[in-house]
Order: structure tokens, then sequence, then C-alpha cells
């Protein structure tokens, strides 16, 4: 994953009255932490930054009066209804360190026919360098059928990568498709409407 450059700006006012003339100014509080360090409280231009953090794990290379920070997205807080960002955490890192980092886990290809999958982990703990995260990991279910199970252990993670999760977890799960009749459609809506009807 390619870092995100950004040119950020040290803030010394906090509280919500800040935040909201910020963001309306086009900034995005954040603050940078880690490395035993004290926290860096910064603001960012919103515009690039939420195209910079729509992939998992973005890794921004900051411009802080001139000075470089690497830093790693934690957390993106966003306003519930308006989807705006509202506040960024970041971890600062260096290039060549390992941190810990949960990945979205992909699934690709086409079953055998007349089954179906059920996806159990939806993203996978692992280790990587700081600066080549994978955005994500691919699991392949091209031609299997039912019965068959893709555990974590079976995952082919990026070079340097180290599963974090239990090998033994269960991430893809295979099974025979059930097919409804017409008829047991019917007599399902039946059933319903009767209930609804007796209520």
């Amino acid at each position: 994953m390619s870092e995100q450059k950004l040119a950020a700006e040290v803030r010394t006012e906090f509280g919500k009255g800040f935040a909201r003339r910020a963001r309306m100014a086009g900034q995005i509080p954040a603050v940078i932490y880690g490395h035993g360090a004290e926290p860096i409280h910064i603001t960012l231009p919103a515009k690039a930054t939420t195209l910079a953090v729509r992939t998992a794990n973005a890794l921004l290379s900051l411009d802080i009066n001139g000075e470089g920070h690497l830093a790693l997205v934690k957390d993106v807080q966003r306003d519930p209804i308006k989807q705006i960002i509202e506040h960024i955490d970041l971890l600062t890192v260096r290039k060549g360190e390992k941190v810990t980092v949960d990945i979205p886990v992909h699934v690709v290809g086409e079953l055998a026919p007349g089954n179906v999958y059920n996806q159990e982990l939806t993203v996978i703990s692992l280790e990587a360098e700081a600066t080549h995260l994978p955005t994500a990991v691919e699991v392949s279910i091209e031609g299997r059928s039912a019965g068959e199970h893709i555990h974590a252990s079976d995952l082919v993670l990026p070079k340097g990568a180290v599963l974090l999760a239990d090998a033994d977890a269960l991430v893809v799960n295979i099974s025979e498709a059930t097919e409804v009749t017409d008829e047991e459609a019917s007599e399902g809506a039946a059933e319903a409407s009767s209930e609804a009807a007796a209520e």
C-alpha cells in the first residue's frame, strides 16, 4: 500500500466548538500518538483526507510544519447521519516497523453449481510491516463444493505478514443450496397470514 501525502497543521484549540469551526473550514481534527511521545493534535484537509482513508489501514505521510511524520489510520469517527468524518486517530510508525492490523477478507471465485457459501470472518488480524500493509486478503472458493471449510490457516498471506488470528478459525463454510419450492413458499406465506390474523 503506498502512503498518501497530506499537509497537516498543528492545532492548539480543542472542544466541540473548535471541531465544528474546523469542519466548516474544510479541516478534520486529528491526533497522532505512539512510540511514547506526547500526542500531536493536528488538522487535516477534509477532501484529500476523506479520499485517503477510504481503504482500511491507510498509511499517511504527513508534512507538519516542514517535518515529516508517517502515520497509520487507526480510528475514523464519522457523523452517524451525515457520514462526514469528525475526527481521526493516527498511530505514528517507522519504516520497517511491524504493526498489528485487521485486514478485510475478500471472497473471490465461483462455487461448484448447487452450492452456497457463508463468510464467517470478514476481517483477519495480521502482523505486517507498516509501510507494506495489504489492503485485503483474498480467499478463493473457485470450484469448491458442499462440506468444504476454509480456515484462517488456509489463507495465502502477503509476503512478510504473520497470522495473529486463531489458525483454526472458520473463514468460509460451504454447503448445499436449499431450494424452496413454490408450494412451500405459498404454504409459508399462508401460515404467516393466519398467524397475523390470529393476533
